[in-house]
């Protein structure tokens, strides 16, 4: 029986890094959080064959939940790889949405060819509170229809799921962190306090 494809790409992650659990040495973020946990998918650029089964992945969750889809879109800076090689996967053009518009040439924000009657799946690596992939979708959905997001990993934070709700858009994901936890712990070495240090990080931030 073949390993279902949101607990292929979560060891994908855990075996490449682009996930790291640091339960016993966490993570200081941006924000100034101390996290056991890091999501890094562009070390996946480096990883001809993983990067694959991801891009195709992706292709599988459009196909089965947008399959009206004409235009794949990246969003800057770390979709915009996964986006070309699934629009390749399902030959289909792509575009991709700068975080702000130019200020000088044509002072683009979407960058290639996009019309009115275009369906738009956006693509990206992360979601997190889905802030940066929802104000990507703006500029698109000025120009043309959009159809939701399809997204590598998720850290299912219900901030995400009011967020995207609140912009009525949907969204679908590989994988997310449960299913890493559960692959974690059953073939990398997650201890059950390790689990559990990460699981009470976790709740924390969905309690903020």
């Amino acid at each position: 029986m073949s390993t279902p494809i949101n607990q292929q790409v979560a060891h994908i992650l855990l075996e490449k890094q682009a996930v790291i659990l640091q339960p016993d040495d966490p993570f200081t973020w941006a924000s100034g959080i101390k996290s056991p946990i890091y999501c890094d998918n562009r070390q996946l650029l480096s990883y001809p064959k993983e990067r694959r089964i991801v891009a195709e992945g992706l292709a599988d969750l459009i196909k089965t939940y947008y399959p009206e889809a004409t235009v794949i879109a990246g969003t800057a800076t770390a979709g915009i790889p996964h986006a070309a090689w699934v629009s390749e996967v399902l030959g289909l053009p792509m575009i991709y949405v700068r975080s702000k518009a130019k200020d000088h040439g044509r002072k683009s924000q979407i960058e290639g060819k996009l019309s009115p009657n275009d369906k738009v799946v956006l693509i990206d690596d992360l979601i997190s509170t889905g802030g940066s992939v929802l104000e990507a979708c703006r500029p698109v959905a000025e120009r043309a229809t959009v159809l939701g997001v399809a997204a590598i990993f998720t850290y299912n934070l219900k901030r995400a799921e009011n967020n995207f709700k609140e912009a009525g858009q949907t969204l679908h994901i590989l994988t997310d962190l449960h299913t890493l936890l559960e692959v974690a712990s059953r073939d990398h070495g997650l201890t059950p306090d390790q689990l559990e240090t990460v699981k009470a990080f976790h709740h924390r931030l969905n309690e903020n």
